[in-house]
């Protein structure tokens, strides 16, 4: 079945949202949620694997699942829960003035959350796992990406996103040979802040962005590439910042300490910002949901998720044109 945030979410549900979900290799359990609050199309699925990552036979597909041209392709990362503040927001957003939500399907794997977790806190250098960091072997990873991947093709997605940061890492292996539009997170930013025209804080330089993510995400590079190529100076946080504020707040964060947690995020925004940037990239799913929707630093900071929600509807609306 779903996991605990799933089955608490979708219950939330007002339109008959078909679940298809694996509860083991002989058959699938469809379900039907009721509630005022959000509408989800009826012909979206949800498709959620099993521990051991199988796929029943009643699940191969055949042909697609959905046949629409502006059907959506997501796949889950690291965290459940930003998967669906993700899917909440490109709902709500796509299906203003009265227009239908987006067709979609999910593609939802604990095991490969579990495995996308592991890769991020290997990367930290206070883990206690310092051999097994040396020894981190990618390819399940991609690979489990990539199956993913290409399923939603086959599902009927003609347009793929994943709305993770981390999961960017390994872009170019997981779209090789994609048929579809695919989405890039850091490419969709950066984009949207070239199109914002900023205007430097320093004269005589380029607008300066701050990205502040965990030690995996930056040391991956993507933010920094896709921003470099829109003309965007690139500022990270230095060691000290690193060793003194993020590091320990994603610690207090895994002890379950939050005030502790957002005391430190807050430190090390405010040192990135008076180093004259425009605004921070929050690269990281954790971080993102750490300060209240009112702390006034929010107000600095772009949430890469929403750029991705836009960038989706604006293909979607594309779509719509030409058809």
């Amino acid at each position: 079945m779903f996991d605990g945030s799933f089955a608490m979410y979708f219950h939330s549900l007002n339109y008959p949202s078909y679940t298809c979900n694996q509860a083991n290799t002989q058959k699938i359990a469809y379900k039907v949620r009721w509630n005022p609050i959000l509408a989800i199309p009826p012909s979206s699925t949800l498709f959620h694997t099993d521990k051991n990552e199988r796929y029943s036979e009643s699940e191969e597909v055949s042909g697609p699942l959905l046949s629409q041209a502006n059907t959506v392709g997501i796949i889950g990362g690291v965290s459940a829960k930003s998967t669906l503040s993700f899917m909440e927001k490109l709902l709500q957003w796509s299906s203003k003035d009265g227009q239908d939500c987006l067709p979609f399907i999910i593609c939802s794997d604990p095991v490969l959350s579990k495995e996308l977790s592991e890769h991020e806190r290997t990367q930290f250098p206070y883990s206690s796992r310092q051999i097994e960091r040396s020894r981190l072997d990618h390819t399940r990873i991609v690979e489990n990406l990539r199956s993913k991947r290409c399923y939603l093709e086959k599902s009927g997605a003609h347009c793929i996103v994943i709305p993770c940061d981390i999961s960017h890492s390994w872009y170019d292996e997981i779209s090789t040979g994609c048929s579809v539009t695919f989405l890039h997170m850091s490419e969709c930013v950066a984009r949207e802040l070239k199109e914002a025209k900023l205007k430097p804080l320093e004269a005589g330089s380029p607008p300066r962005i701050g990205v502040l993510g965990t030690d995996a995400t930056l040391a991956a590079g993507f933010y920094q590439e896709k921003l470099h190529n829109e003309g965007l100076e690139v500022v990270l946080p230095d060691k000290a910042t690193v060793e003194h504020t993020v590091l320990p707040a994603i610690g207090a964060l895994n002890r379950k300490d939050m005030e502790g947690a957002r005391n430190l995020l807050r430190i090390a925004l405010q040192v990135l910002l008076v180093r004259a940037v425009n605004t921070v990239i929050l690269a990281s799913d954790e971080m993102r949901n750490l300060l209240p929707k009112d702390d006034p630093l929010l107000k600095k900071c772009i949430d890469p998720m929403d750029a991705l929600v836009r960038s989706t509807i604006r293909w979607a609306q594309t779509v719509e044109q030409a058809t």
